[in-house]
């Protein structure tokens, strides 16, 4: 066990180190918030590359495993759902810079409905960075010891420290750069993992993973279906997302959006497949962290790095977009030392929950019923309703995320049974509540 500790520390600090040297170094702020380089912008290949490299994140592939012990195929096609996500928003934000001629969400949500509603979602916003951070360097820790002890602490927050190194040497620019070559490392991996899964064992095959699990609510089809519902607000809460939607062209942006979803769920599914083969087994655990151990300490040392490549990837576009939400879109500071000072900030707070214990799945399935009321708001973009309705909206959708949290919701307005009924339930019946408040002033005005 020494000799694997010793191997996951050596690739931590290796990959983290290497990262750093390879960042640029920005000299303006045009590339510390914008990414732009001698004037060029990032081409439809890179863009898609990053978007899906910082969407993969430790906990997303995390999660694909164990939806894939739990459910099957069905789980990993759940989790993938949410990569619907990409598609929506490249569509919304395409017509918006075409038609509307906004350069960011907030220039959108400032000139429709006023300064509140951008604080209002500035701090819905800051709350998903947050999450982000906490959620997937708990993923890290797992690999290095039980959650609570020493080696599980140090090892968050020494790769915390690391990373947050070559975010604070390029901002946006060292995101976008190092998402390409962890892009690549990622799919390498990848297929390393799968062709030592497949070959581990004859009798676990392609036919084997199409038959895992049943397309039933008591088997997945609950989360599944909430996903899909979620896809159409959640994009909207995830500065990581939407500040790649303004960078490029924007028919190289819908490009890369388009083909960022694609990419995306099939990579969640191909992940889910260790999930799947757990199941097979008859392993139990965290499934990526249970194969790894099963198969010897190569296998789980490649399970390690694509995790440290998929958090890394995570948290530099987590720094680099909190620091261009404060300098920037709230203009508290357009400077590269305010931005990052702001990163640092923001890799403290979001550090804490570490000690205490969060759920991992909960970041994103509670913080994406807490936004369902941005639903109405980016859907029907061309209405110009009264302020009023941005609110209305928005406060219905949280209200219906504490509901989520604490577990009141009606069971007579749940419509299926199995895990997740709750989950997809409170955001169907959300959802509709927040479009007709987001439409009855709307409706009332005219």
């Amino acid at each position: 066990m020494i000799d694997v500790l010793f191997w996951q520390w050596t690739l931590v600090i290796i990959s983290s180190m290497a990262l750093f040297f390879v960042s640029p170094m920005a000299k303006n702020t045009d590339q510390f918030f914008n990414a732009v380089n001698h004037r060029k912008t990032p081409n439809s290949l890179m863009l898609m590359g990053s978007l899906v490299i910082s969407w993969i994140f430790a906990k997303s592939i995390t999660n694909a495993a164990n939806l894939g012990l739990e459910f099957g195929l069905v789980g990993g096609m759940a989790y993938a759902a949410y990569y619907l996500s990409f598609a929506v928003a490249g569509i919304i934000i395409y017509r918006m810079r075409k038609l509307g001629g906004f350069t960011s969400i907030h220039h959108f949500l400032t000139s429709r409905f006023g300064k509140g509603a951008v604080a209002l979602f500035s701090v819905l916003i800051t709350i998903r960075l947050f999450n982000e951070i906490w959620s997937n360097t708990m993923v890290i820790g797992s690999y290095f010891g039980n959650t609570g002890s020493t080696s599980y602490y140090l090892s968050i927050m020494v790769f915390t420290v690391l990373t947050l190194a070559y975010a604070l040497k390029g901002g946006l620019s060292s995101s976008i750069f190092t998402d390409g070559v962890q892009m690549v490392l990622f799919t390498v991996l990848l297929i390393i993992i799968l062709w030592n899964v497949f070959s581990a064992d004859i009798s676990f095959s392609a036919q084997t993973v199409l038959n895992s699990g049943a397309w039933s609510f008591d088997t997945g089809l609950n989360l599944l279906l909430a996903a899909v519902l979620q896809s159409f607000s959640y994009p909207f809460h995830d500065p990581v997302l939407t500040d790649r939607g303004f960078l490029s062209s924007p028919k190289v942006t819908l490009k890369s959006f388009l083909w960022a979803s694609i990419v995306g769920g099939l990579c969640i599914v191909l992940f889910s497949i260790i999930g799947i083969y757990a199941q097979h087994s008859g392993l139990t655990g965290q499934a990526a962290v249970a194969v790894g151990k099963s198969f010897g300490i190569f296998t789980l040392l490649i399970i390690n790095l694509i995790m440290i490549t998929s958090a890394a990837s995570t948290l530099d576009s987590t720094f680099s977009s909190f620091s261009k939400l404060l300098a920037v879109d709230l203009n508290l500071g357009n400077s590269i030392s305010f931005g990052r000072l702001a990163m640092i900030v923001i890799a403290i707070l979001g550090t804490i929950p570490v000690f205490l214990n969060a759920e991992i799945l909960s970041a994103t399935t509670i913080s994406g019923t807490m936004v369902i009321g941005l639903t109405p708001i980016f859907m029907f973009w061309k209405q110009q309703p009264p302020k009023m309705s941005f609110y209305l909206s928005v406060i219905s959708g949280i209200l219906f995320g504490i509901v989520l949290v604490f577990d009141v919701f009606p069971e007579s307005l749940i419509f299926s049974s199995g895990k997740y009924a709750d989950l997809l339930w409170v955001n169907f019946w959300g959802i509709l509540s927040c479009t007709i408040m987001y439409l009855l002033p709307l409706w009332i005005k005219k």
